[in-house]
């Protein structure tokens, strides 16, 4: 009995052993497979992979994506333009969306009330009240104020809108009586593509002007690196102003766009040179690029094919820190009347009302574009730290 009972559990810890045996098995064929397919994947492939398992960075990314989908159709989705203005709203508050009316009834197409003006017996200032007896639904697909779609096709078609003599204001209105709704999506087109446009002319003379300077090195690197010096020891301030009065006032708004452009890419491009410069550096004596210079590898194809590859992560890197930093330099520059100015409008522009604390103080939705701006600087930065972890080629998948 004892010699059966020991076999039975001779059998059964066999067994045991088998069935764990089998799932080391199937997780090692796994793994070997993850590591397969991690071999032959492409590095893009690898970079997204990575990239959709970090939250925050996914999170950013959607909200950008919505952001710069916004600026792509702005003139579509604001109701009004940037020259249209009604005195009769100025500072007007931001309107509530009702589907509930004041008897408690629900209305399915959502509706704004009336703005009704009242003076305040003590100190006279104009304020708005929601006028309860005048209801207007709002519509889609309205016409509207004329544009230019995607700057090529004219259309009047807005996203929204009431009928006449309704008003809307999501946002409010600024001093004039504008929808500042309107004025922040239409803003949108110039605070978030200027630093894009102007990251891409730094990333080009960063590259052109630190690649050569980290490569090459001895005279050329010591002539590179004190004109640079000499760049980054000017304040950014009284630069600014001196680039922009050398514009003319009465230039053309694309002209005003270019200009602006190129005032802070000029301003911008030593950092991106000097994190070019010092990778090259690091980089230039390693065996794989000695090997390439043994063979007669030309220096230009041994920089685009061995060099760069190998400061992707930081690019990327100098590249996400760049372009808040060029959101903040524009929005900075338009606030302090350097940079657009009206009739076009950006978020900096829209902020030169909030200069006065009084103003603030009674007309706080004027605040608004601010937000907008700290959103994009902190998505922008938070989807650099995620590609960055992707494209670090020793984090672990």
């Amino acid at each position: 009995m004892k010699k059966s009972k020991l076999f039975t559990k001779l059998a059964k810890n066999n067994k045991r052993f088998q069935k764990g045996d089998h799932q080391q098995g199937e997780l090692a064929a796994g793994q070997k497979n993850n590591n397969k397919e991690e071999y032959y994947s492409s590095q893009w492939k690898l970079i997204w992979k990575k990239l959709k398992k970090h939250k925050l960075a996914r999170v950013s990314l959607v909200i950008l994506g919505l952001f710069y989908f916004g600026a792509i159709f702005a003139g579509f989705i604001a109701p009004q333009g940037t020259q249209e203005y009604d005195g009769e709203y100025m500072n007007a508050p931001p309107m509530s969306i009702n589907f509930w009316d004041e008897e408690g009834n629900f209305h399915f197409r959502p509706f704004v009330y009336g703005l009704a003006s009242e003076r305040d017996p003590d100190t006279y200032r104009k304020y708005f009240v929601e006028d309860t007896n005048v209801k207007y639904p709002i519509r889609f697909f309205v016409e509207g104020t004329e544009y230019k779609l995607f700057g090529l096709l004219p259309t009047n078609i807005h996203l929204f809108g009431v009928d006449e003599p309704g008003q809307i204001f999501i946002m409010g209105t600024d001093g004039m009586g504008r929808d500042l709704f309107s004025r922040v999506v239409l803003g949108s087109q110039v605070s978030l593509s200027v630093p894009l446009v102007g990251v891409s002319i730094s990333l080009i003379l960063g590259l052109i002007i630190g690649g050569i300077s980290g490569y090459f090195g001895k005279w050329i690197d010591v002539i590179i690196q004190r004109i640079i010096e000499i760049f980054r020891s000017f304040p950014t301030l009284p630069l600014w102003m001196a680039l922009s009065a050398s514009i003319p006032p009465d230039i053309p708004v694309v002209q005003m766009y270019i200009y602006i452009v190129v005032i802070i890419a000029f301003i911008e491009w030593t950092g991106l040179a000097r994190v070019v410069r010092g990778q090259f550096m690091s980089l230039k004596n390693e065996e794989y690029v000695l090997a390439a210079k043994i063979a007669g590898v030309k220096n230009a194809k041994i920089i685009v094919k061995h060099l760069l590859p190998g400061i992707f992560s930081y690019l990327i890197v100098a590249i996400t820190l760049a372009i808040p930093a060029m959101i903040l330099a524009e929005t900075a520059m338009s606030f302090l009347g350097l940079g657009i100015r009206s009739p076009a409008t950006s978020w900096g522009v829209l902020l030169q009302e909030a200069q006065q604390i009084d103003n603030v103080a009674l007309y706080p939705w004027k605040l608004i574009p601010l937000f907008f701006v700290v959103i994009s600087v902190l998505c922008f930065n938070f989807f650099g730290d995620g590609l960055r972890d992707a494209a670090d080629p020793y984090k672990k998948v």
